[in-house]
């Protein structure tokens, strides 16, 4: 196989199989198209070479082993983001293994990397003091401040994800009775999620900056361009920092735009909402997904504990009655 091979099998991979055949929404193929290049990236660095002079059978299992060991290491990415990585790269080399039997062994070996075992830790998620101070951290007097300041309010009362935020057109928004925002979310699913009377307030005066333009990003970048999912991400953490100043409890939390999204469902849950209902807000396949807020919050647990009757007994402590029993209990 000639080194020219591998940048065509990448196109196709994309052209022919993502779009063509699979139809694949616009979200999954970002992920994809990231996953690349950040390989691409890696390898420039330790193979010492541009993506189009690389060959497949340098993308080995060692390698691809290294690379996952960087994303976790260096970049301090999670665990199932690394396992998201891993994903991608083998859905192309799946389908290398259809269009090229002769490396059938080695695409094998590569779909043969496990994903990696992780902790499911409780959900992060922002208290109301806490989510006031991120609204307020922006400065109101400039422009950026006050479309970071109606980013993080829209993002905590909507609950949207973090391509769901950049992805918004000045189109989306609709004002008036039952006002609302309209998204495209994951699994290519349309919702419309309701406003409250004051972010649809805030909202309304941020539209009226902008150039009228329907098609326009609702939050664009200094450049007039859509907002990379990156730049939400630091604008996040930046604010973050300045409000931990004047809310202490955030010095010890990691806040990501996820965590937004998180302090959405856990106001709803703590307002009574059912849990399907917050299921559809935040547009999950189903309510198994959506469980995780109930395992989140401490006060709920200690409600339903209170409603727990006693049994009358008394505990007793164990004994055991023999020596090597009491010898293993105390090891």
């Amino acid at each position: 196989m000639t080194p020219s091979r591998f940048p065509s099998l990448l196109q196709l991979f994309f052209t022919d199989r993502l779009f063509g055949q699979l139809n694949a929404s616009p979200h999954t193929v970002a992920c994809y198209r990231d996953a690349f290049r950040l390989l691409f990236l890696f390898a420039k660095d330790n193979l010492g070479r541009s993506p189009s002079e690389l060959r497949l059978e340098e993308l080995d299992v060692p390698f691809i082993g290294k690379f996952l060991e960087y994303l976790e290491l260096e970049r301090h990415n999670c665990i199932r983001t690394r396992n998201n990585r891993l994903s991608a790269l083998q859905a192309f080399f799946r389908y290398v293994s259809f269009r090229e039997p002769d490396l059938a062994l080695q695409c094998q070996r590569v779909l043969a990397i496990p994903t990696k075992r992780y902790v499911r830790c409780p959900v992060e998620f922002l208290t109301e003091e806490e989510a006031s101070a991120l609204v307020a951290a922006p400065k109101p007097d400039k422009w950026i401040g006050r479309r970071d300041r109606t980013i993080l309010l829209v993002a905590i009362q909507t609950g949207l994800r973090n391509s769901e935020i950049t992805s918004l057109r000045c189109e989306d928004v609709q004002l008036g009775t039952g006002a609302h925002v309209n998204c495209l979310g994951k699994g290519r699913k349309m919702r419309c999620t309701p406003l409250r009377p004051d972010v649809a307030t805030v909202l309304k005066e941020w539209l009226a900056e902008q150039d009228g333009n329907p098609k326009s990003p609702l939050f664009p970048s200094s450049r007039g361009t859509r907002l990379s999912a990156d730049a939400l991400q630091r604008l996040v953490v930046k604010h973050t920092a300045v409000a931990s100043q004047s809310c202490p409890s955030l010095k010890g939390k990691k806040v990501t735009p996820h965590t937004l999204r998180h302090s959405a469902a856990m106001n709803l849950l703590r307002g009574g909402v059912d849990l399907s209902v917050i299921a559809l807000w935040l547009g999950h396949e189903s309510t198994e997904t959506t469980q995780i807020y109930l395992h989140a919050d401490m006060r709920l647990k200690e409600q339903a504990l209170a409603h727990a009757t006693s049994n009358g007994l008394v505990p007793d402590r164990y004994r055991p009655q023999d020596a090597l029993l009491d010898f293993l209990e105390n090891l």
